[in-house]
């Protein structure tokens, strides 16, 4: 008989790994920020590093772990660093962190009632919160979490598909904005439109989309015998922060029939502030909404949901009952969470949502948002009084883009493209900040997405003083120093 190995230690050995393993994620928490919040190595480095054959005998678990520790963690990026400004950072908390330590130790399977009733139970309770904080009725309304905004955003179009068209959609058109994020236009291709069934209508200049031709393309497309299908609305466009106005494309959805999707996986969090609910008014006569729980309600990666107003959709939609499953259907009130999305195989994702809010308390989670926006305005006010900068599109939802332009400087457009992208290359290479660029009507900006509740007017104004050190640099001044 082939030996037997369990893939076990001993009790001492799991406890002398599992402390280790605590203090190193403890360790990584208190000092985060005296770390470079970014990592740059080329292909060859890496695989110099790592590339070989998978090992066939064993090794010392406690080596292996130093080795991680020194190799992988040290050098990997901080999304949760207080200098992490671009793309969307990813705070985090310690204790959502510790919860989802649990969750995968217990191997928890979170796709159906009969497996982990109490998995179930938590999703069910957290998403009836989120319902009630995005003002859906949570009789009716339903939710299931999922690995991000993306596969929400899927999901959401596959059951807004499904509930309005069957199975013939060939004449069926979605209306989406130039700033709707990418993850949507995957999906719509996901499912099987085509690219002549997509409609990409302009934004203004605060880049809302624009009502009036979202209005006359609909009425065009009625008119070819085309069918008017769903609007995917932004709220939080992940360049601005800017939202759609949602009240009126409410509006126009339910005249014309169609499904209205608000992608809100990142500036949904900000309806816990004031300042937010007012921007975000109208999200809630929406059909469905994607959030991000691991942006701006500081989870770890991976945390999307999606909203609906019935949850009988999600079911009717994604609701197999194959030989294998049917002694454990249960009743109508005990969810099977794999019956509401793509998923079979899920993972406890609730635990860590619901821990961090019971820990905490909603009110924590409340000021940290509005920090956020308070300290992007506060931004916008000192930018707006200095000489060197030069707002481009002003604080919104915790994002604001800006641009070195120092009065008297007198360069052309390229030459202010060229001067900006330079310096965002100079500061990722000195490793300080992360700070990239992106295009807004034609002009390269540096973006600041400021959703770290531990990042402080100190962190910003030491990145920009670092800019303007480049900057400086690069235009061949002698006082190039910070």
């Amino acid at each position: 008989m082939t030996k037997k190995n369990t893939l076990t230690l001993s009790k001492n050995a799991m406890q002398e790994y599992g402390y280790k393993i605590v203090d190193t994620i403890v360790e990584h928490f208190l000092t985060q920020d005296e770390k470079n919040p970014i990592a740059i190595a080329t292909r060859q480095e890496m695989d110099k590093l790592f590339l070989e054959e998978a090992p066939e005998q064993s090794s010392d678990p406690l080596e292996v772990l130093e080795f991680v520790k020194k190799n992988v963690l040290a050098q990997a990026g901080i999304p949760s660093h207080s200098k992490f400004f671009s793309f969307v950072p990813g705070p985090s908390n310690y204790i959502s962190a510790m919860s989802d330590s649990l969750a995968t130790g217990f191997n928890v399977f979170s796709g159906g009632w009969a497996a982990s009733a109490t998995a179930a139970e938590l999703e069910i309770v957290t998403i009836n919160w989120l319902l009630k904080i995005f003002k859906f009725p949570t009789k009716k309304g339903g939710g299931i979490f999922t690995s991000g905004g993306s596969m929400a955003n899927l999901t959401a179009l596959v059951t807004a598909r499904k509930q309005l068209l069957g199975d013939d959609y060939s004449k069926a058109v979605i209306y989406i904005s130039d700033q709707t994020h990418s993850s949507n236009i995957k999906a719509i291709r996901t499912i099987g439109f085509k690219k002549d069934q997509v409609r990409i209508i302009p934004t203004d200049m605060e880049f809302k989309i624009y009502i009036n031709k979202l209005k006359n393309a609909i009425a065009k497309d009625k008119l070819e015998g085309l069918q008017p299908f769903c609007i995917i609305a932004t709220a939080g466009a992940t360049n601005t922060g800017t939202v759609d106005p949602l009240s009126e494309i409410s509006s126009i959805c339910k005249e014309e029939s169609m499904w209205m999707h608000v992608d809100a996986a990142y500036g949904g969090a900000g309806i816990l502030s004031k300042k937010g609910a007012k921007e975000l008014r109208g999200i809630e006569k929406a059909h469905s909404i994607t959030i991000d729980p691991h942006k701006w309600f500081f989870q770890p990666y991976e945390m999307g949901c999606l909203l609906v107003r019935n949850h009988k959709w999600l079911s009717s939609t994604f609701s197999e009952k194959p030989e294998y499953l049917k002694d454990v259907e249960g009743n109508e009130s005990e969810i099977n969470f794999y019956d509401h999305g793509i998923q079979l195989t899920r993972r406890f994702r609730a635990l860590k949502f619901y821990m961090s809010i019971k820990t905490y308390g909603l009110s924590a989670f409340r000021e940290a948002i509005t920090y956020n926006i308070e300290l992007a305005e506060e931004l916008e006010h000192s930018i707006r009084k200095s000489k060197n900068w030069e707002i481009v599109s002003p604080a919104k939802l915790a994002i604001i883009n800006f641009r070195y332009n120092p009065i008297g400087l007198g360069f052309n457009e390229s030459k202010l493209n060229t001067l900006n992208r330079e310096i965002s290359k100079r500061v990722m290479i000195s490793k300080k900040a992360v700070l990239v660029t992106t295009e807004l009507h034609g002009q390269v900006v540096l973006r600041m997405c400021l959703i770290n509740p531990r990042t402080t007017m100190k962190d910003i104004d030491e990145t920009l003083d670092l800019c303007i050190h480049f900057a400086n640099a690069i235009l061949g001044n002698k006082n190039s120093t910070a």
